[in-house]
């Protein structure tokens, strides 16, 4: 049901053809904050061994500008827990269908063994 809501924000945020960036500041946000969580949330998504994250991070800026600062540290950390937790959810999918499938056979050996002591 969660993956459900989360596959349904995503499209919702892609039929709106409006970036990350751009909801952001049209939320109120400030541009540098904006900026910094773009990069912060690519690199973030890097880190959890996401192909399409790459490290990006202003460090100059970032010594210099708070909300760039605070922006990249908060896109960072959402990224990376949302690809993390993607993946742990995959992992748990793909291993109950192996549960599945092993309880599945072992319900019809058992029913084989009943229909043939009959």
């Amino acid at each position: 049901m969660w993956r459900a809501a989360v596959v349904l924000g995503v499209l919702v945020l892609l039929g709106g053809c409006e970036t990350t960036h751009e909801d952001l500041i049209a939320r109120g946000y400030p541009p540098a904050f904006a900026d910094g969580f773009d990069d912060g949330c690519s690199s973030g998504r890097q880190a959890a061994g996401a192909i399409t994250g790459q490290f990006r991070k202003d460090v100059p800026r970032y010594l210099k500008d708070a909300r760039y600062a605070e922006g990249w540290s908060d896109g960072f950390r959402q990224c990376q827990a949302m690809r993390e937790s993607e993946e742990r959810d995959a992992y748990r999918e793909r291993h109950w269908d192996d549960r599945e499938r092993a309880w599945q056979q072992e319900k019809d050996r058992d029913a084989a063994r009943a229909y043939r002591s009959q």
